[in-house]
C-alpha cells in the first residue's frame, strides 16, 4: 500500500457509513491509490465507494482493479445507466482489456451499453490475434489532412481531442493513408498559416496490425516513442499503441517469462487472489516432470556405486559439483534468454555465443577449481584431519568442476537459442530444467574422471 493516504480512516469512515466525508477524500486522492482501497474492501463496501466517484473518476479507477473477478461483480452491481456512463468514460483499447477477461454474459451486457460505432470497433479489435500489435491498440487518436493549415489543425484538436488516448502526436493521413506525424510543439511552433505537409515528419515508424505485441513493447525503448502508429497490409492508418499499453505488455511478459523460469504456469491474478488448488495446478506438472527427469542421476549414482564404495569420500563433493554446475548453467541461460527477448541476440549468433561462453567457462571453471583445491588441501584434509581427501582426490574433484561449468555453460546458453529456433518460449528453458540436464552431466563427468584417475 502507498503511504500518501491514511486506510485506516478511509476504512473507518466505510464503516461508521461516513459517506459525504469518504467522498471527500476520494476526490483527492490519486485514481490508483482508490483502486488499491477498493480492494481492501468486500463487494459490497466496493460498490457503495464505487458509487461516490465522479464517472470520469469511476471509469479510471476501474481500469487499474487488479482483479477482473472484481470488475466482473462490480459490472454486475451497476445498473444499465451506471454501466453506460462508465463505458462511455473509457478509452476503446481499456474497454477491450476488459471484455477479454470477462464471462460471456457480462461481455453481452457490456457490448448492450454501448453505441453501434463502438460496438464495432470493440468486435474489430477482438477479432485480431491475441498477442498481435493489433489487439493492444486503440482506434482513438487525432488525425489531421496534409492540406489543412495550423490554424485549422488546431480548430479540430480542441474539437476532437477530449475523447482521444492521446493529443500530443497527431498522425497525417490522406484517405486513411498514413503520410506523416505532427506534434503538438512543431504546431505550435509554426505559424497559422502554415501547411500540414510542409512541417510533418515524414520518416515514420510504424507497426502492422499482426506484428507481435512482445516485438511492438521493444520498439518503445528503442526509439523512445510515446506512441506508435499502427497500419494494416495497405499503409493505412487503423490505430495507435501509446506508451503505457507498451508497459503493460513488457510486465506481462516479463511476469510470464519469471514464471516459466522459475518452473510454475502462468497465471494472470495476483498472488493473494490465486487459490490454493489453482497454486497447486500451476506448479505441480513442472516439479512432477522434474522429479522424474532427475531418476537419471540416481541411475547415473546406481551405475557407479562400485566406484563410491571404494572411495567413499567422493560422495561428500558431489552437492558442491551440482550445485555449481546449476549455478553456472542458470547464469548463462538467464544472459541468453534475456539477449534473446531484448533481440540482442538470434538463433544465427549461436556460434559467437558458443564461443563467448566457453572462454567465460574456462576462466570461471579454473579460478573455482584454484581455489576448491586449496579449500580441500587447506580445510578438508588439514584442518578436518580427513586422510581420504589426497591429491589425486582433489585433482578429480577440482578437474570435475573446471569440466562441469564448461558443460554447463554451454547448455545453459545453446538450450534457450535452440528453443527459440524450434517456437519454444526460452524461459521454459531456465534454471530448474538446465539443472536438471546439468546434474546429469557432472555425476557422468566426476565418475569417469574417478575410475580413470583413481583406478576404482
Amino acid at each position: 500500500m502507498h503511504e500518501n493516504y491514511d486506510l485506516e480512516m478511509l476504512l473507518d469512515l466505510v464503516e461508521r457509513k461516513q459517506f459525504r466525508q469518504l467522498r471527500g477524500q476520494l476526490l483527492e486522492m490519486n485514481e490508483v491509490d482508490i483502486a488499491e482501497f477498493l480492494d481492501e474492501l468486500d463487494v459490497e463496501q466496493q460498490i457503495l465507494v464505487f458509487r461516490l466517484l465522479p464517472k470520469d473518476m469511476a471509469a479510471e479507477v476501474f481500469t487499474y482493479l487488479e482483479d477482473s473477478e472484481d470488475q466482473e461483480k462490480l459490472i454486475g452491481a451497476l445498473s444499465d445507466k451506471e454501466l453506460r456512463e462508465v463505458l462511455d468514460e473509457l478509452y476503446l483499447d481499456d474497454t477491450v482489456d476488459i471484455i477479454e477477461d470477462m464471462p460471456a454474459n457480462v461481455v453481452s451486457r457490456i457490448l448492450r451499453n454501448t453505441d453501434a460505432s463502438t460496438r464495432s470497433q470493440i468486435n474489430q479489435l477482438l477479432n485480431y490475434p491475441k498477442d498481435s500489435a493489433g489487439s493492444i491498440m486503440t482506434t482513438e487518436f487525432v488525425f489531421l489532412h496534409p492540406d489543412a493549415t495550423v490554424e485549422e489543425s488546431f480548430a479540430r484538436i480542441r474539437k476532437v481531442g477530449l475523447d482521444k488516448e492521446t493529443v500530443y502526436t497527431c498522425y497525417v493521413t490522406k484517405n486513411r493513408i498514413l503520410l506523416g506525424v505532427v506534434t503538438v510543439k512543431t504546431l505550435l511552433l509554426s505559424d497559422y498559416e502554415t501547411r500540414i505537409g510542409d512541417i510533418m515528419e515524414t520518416n515514420v515508424i510504424s507497426v502492422n496490425t499482426h506484428e507481435d505485441k512482445e516485438d511492438v513493447a521493444q520498439m518503445f525503448s528503442k526509439y523512445d516513442l510515446s506512441a506508435l502508429p499502427v497500419v494494416d497490409g495497405e499503409n493505412r492508418l487503423v490505430g495507435i499503441i501509446t506508451f503505457d499499453d507498451a508497459m503493460d505488455v513488457i510486465e506481462e511478459e516479463t511476469t510470464e517469462d519469471f514464471e516459466k523460469m522459475a518452473a510454475i504456469l502462468p497465471s494472470d491474478k495476483p498472488y493473494l487472489k490465486t487459490g490454493v488448488f489453482e497454486t497447486w495446478r500451476s506448479r505441480i506438472p513442472w516439479l512432477m516432470m522434474l522429479m522424474l527427469s532427475a531418476t537419471f542421476t540416481g541411475i547415473i549414482i546406481t551405475r557407479f556405486e562400485t566406484a563410491l564404495a571404494a572411495c567413499v569420500v567422493l560422495t561428500s563433493f558431489i552437492p558442491m559439483l551440482s550445485g555449481t554446475g546449476g549455478n553456472s548453467g542458470s547464469q548463462s541461460s538467464v544472459a541468453v534468454i534475456r539477449a534473446l527477448s531484448l533481440g540482442e541476440v538470434e538463433f544465427s549468433d549461436v556460434l559467437a555465443v558458443l564461443w563467448k561462453e566457453i572462454r567465460v567457462a574456462v576462466l570461471c571453471g579454473v579460478c573455482l577449481a584454484a581455489a576448491n583445491f586449496v579449500k580441500m588441501m587447506a580445510v578438508d584434509r588439514t584442518l578436518m584431519n580427513n586422510p581420504e581427501v589426497t591429491v589425486p582426490v582433489a585433482l578429480v574433484v577440482c578437474l570435475t568442476l573446471m569440466l562441469t561449468v564448461i558443460c554447463a555453460k554451454i547448455v545453459g546458453c545453446t538450450l534457450p537459442m535452440a528453443a527459440e529456433k524450434v517456437g519454444i518460449d526460452p524461459a521454459v528453458m531456465a534454471a530448474p530444467f538446465i539443472t536438471t540436464v546439468v546434474d546429469a552431466l557432472s555425476l557422468l563427468i566426476y565418475f569417469s574422471i574417478a575410475t580413470r584417475v583413481l583406478g576404482i
